[in-house]
């Protein structure tokens, strides 16, 4: 009896000038107009004997979360890999090849810019 293959995605996205590279059993179309709905988050095996502290971080900040929704305009790229690797966050310097499509600036409340 063939076994059943368990679906994986590499989700990569930008959010407030950082890269996310996220792993999740679930990926699809929300029904919120313009977002994707990424569930069932993996993260690495917390038992190993090297830790990666960036991995920890973004752990930490998605602790509880069932479901997030993503931007459908931050995604980046969507892979279905064949297994997890290590979730990262890193600086993105605007001098990669890849370029996020260009978001409408807003200023704070209160920030007098005229």
């Amino acid at each position: 009896m063939p076994s059943k293959k368990i679906n994986m995605y590499r989700v990569i996205f930008h959010n407030q000038g950082k890269i996310y590279e996220l792993y999740a059993r679930n990926v699809c179309q929300s029904d919120m107009f313009a977002f994707l709905e990424v569930e069932n988050l993996v993260f690495g095996d917390s038992s190993k004997l090297v830790v990666n502290p960036g991995e920890e971080a973004l752990k930490n900040q998605f602790e509880g979360v069932s479901r997030t929704y993503i931007p459908i305009h931050s995604v980046v790229r969507v892979d279905e890999v064949e297994k997890e690797g290590p979730a990262k966050m890193h600086s993105f310097d605007g001098k990669g090849v890849i370029t996020p499509f260009p978001l409408p600036f807003r200023s704070p409340e209160g920030a007098s810019g005229d």
